[in-house]
């Protein structure tokens, strides 16, 4: 197993996985409801710097000679200008100046956006892996708060959030579905 910084190269792969992780969200995000559209917007933005699904934003693990998943973390301060690009595109695809990308990440926390791991890897500690490697360069880049969104639907993922010390602080409503809001304070590393 080999977590590494993504590549635009990894993008046709990202956007499946991305897709699964964020189901509906994709939609709305891209503006697509095409199964081939939507993976087609999503490689793109992957592709492209300065919007939350870039791979700038991305770390992958690698497992066996394939990419087993992945995982997109921005700090919350930034949020807003990474989902501008998406907003805009939005805007001219849709002809509407009003549309905005719902708020997921609060401006205090450094944010784990989207967690994947492709079905065929699961069970291997990937995801584990993943979220610890980003807790790790959030620490290191001073960042003490982490967050992320699940859904009740998809509870084997809240029991690792909350196995990995993540808790409940709120409800949010993001692309018209309600998520758990939760939290993971970390403490400083000693040095």
């Amino acid at each position: 197993m080999n977590i590494r910084k993504a590549t635009v190269e990894d993008a046709e792969k990202a956007a499946i996985l991305i897709r699964l992780a964020i189901k509906e969200i994709a939609e709305a995000l891209t503006g697509e409801t095409e199964e081939e559209r939507i993976l087609a917007v999503l490689g793109d933005l992957f592709r492209s710097s300065g919007n939350r699904m870039s791979f700038e934003n991305t770390m992958v693990c690698d497992h066996d000679g394939q990419m087993a998943g992945l995982i997109i973390a921005y700090h919350g301060k930034d949020a807003a200008a990474l989902d501008e690009p998406i907003a805009e595109r939005l805007r001219r695809k849709m002809k509407d100046e009003s549309i905005k990308i719902d708020k997921e990440a609060e401006i205090e926390d450094f944010y784990l956006d989207t967690i994947c791991v492709d079905s065929k890897f699961r069970g291997k500690g990937i995801g584990t892996s993943l979220i610890h490697h980003v807790e790790e360069l959030a620490l290191g880049r001073g960042y003490h708060r982490i967050s992320l969104i699940v859904e009740d639907v998809n509870p084997d993922a809240g029991r690792l959030y909350v196995r990995l010390g993540y808790k409940k602080t709120k409800m949010i409503t993001v692309s018209g579905g309600e998520f758990a809001y939760m939290v993971k304070e970390m403490k400083k590393t000693p040095v």
